[in-house]
């Protein structure tokens, strides 16, 4: 039979894979940190008991937490990631000419150690002398930011342990303040069959926020449910409403500007969360 690891998603349903070997296991000062070998999705990091990224659908999340936000703006330029220790979303941010510095806040300097030695392919980004990298608490850089960031992207784990605080509506307060006055956020926000009030708290706090609030969808194999949501909140911009000649090619393997539009599109049952 192997060895199978199985992430809980629920009490009662879980997603399950086969593990060729186990490449570092470590309980670092802020989580359980597990890198294994897969046979179906490659090297898989797992925080928590939880799936935070595979070699192999890594660039569904990445993609979407990033090109949606980047191509709403007409010129992004100052970039803030709040956790995203692999390195996925500051390689995509960094794919857009217009920024001229991505800062990441990571609060857990081993998950930024083993994602280098283990998902190189995901961190490759890592030294690009565009890119800043703070190891810190987000929360924190966040509350004490004013006026400063086109974009925020909240690339958090789940809302246990150390990104506890990154689903509050404080949290969205300080964002808006760290913002400048026409800038925008992405946070991811799980997903609707196992968390629809998270999921709604989070789209009713973002409402409070920003005059433009919306949810958008993407398909994530390893992620509960495989459908994955992100909460989107603009001081201006409306991502529905880019123009088409502010699309540029992408190397992208998921994102399309079709796509960008398309996933704005819920289905019933999820659009009811937003309302």
């Amino acid at each position: 039979m192997g060895i199978w690891f199985t992430e809980k998603q629920t009490e009662s349903f879980g997603i399950t894979a086969k593990v060729k070997r186990t490449l570092h296991s470590e309980k670092t000062e802020f989580q359980q940190l597990d890198m294994i070998e897969t046979e179906q999705f490659g090297n898989m990091l797992i925080l928590d008991e939880m799936v935070m990224t595979t070699e192999r659908d890594e660039f569904v999340y990445h993609e979407m937490i990033v090109h949606v936000p980047l191509f709403t703006h007409p010129n992004p330029k100052k970039v803030l990631v709040v956790g995203g220790g692999d390195g996925g979303t500051i390689r995509e941010v960094l794919k857009h000419p217009s920024v001229t510095k991505v800062v990441q806040v990571e609060i857990d300097g081993k998950v930024v150690e083993y994602s280098k030695q283990y998902l190189p392919h995901i961190s490759s980004e890592y030294g690009n002398l565009r890119a800043e990298l703070i190891i810190g608490d987000g929360f924190m850089h966040i509350l004490n930011s004013a006026d400063e960031y086109d974009i925020i992207l909240v690339d958090s784990t789940e809302p246990v342990g150390p990104a506890a605080n990154l689903f509050t509506k404080g949290f969205y307060a300080g964002i808006s303040k760290a913002l400048k006055e026409d800038g925008l956020f992405v946070a991811q926000t799980d997903n609707p069959w196992f968390k629809g009030d998270l999921i709604r708290n989070a789209i009713q706090d973002t409402k409070e926020m920003f005059p433009i609030a919306r949810l958008y969808t993407c398909n994530i194999p390893t992620y509960p449910s495989g459908m994955w949501t992100f909460t989107i909140g603009s001081k201006s911009y409306d991502p529905l409403k880019v123009e088409n000649s502010r699309f540029f090619e992408l190397n992208t393997k998921y994102y399309t500007p079709e796509l960008h539009k398309a996933s704005f599109v819920l289905p019933k049952f999820v659009d009811d969360l937003c309302k």
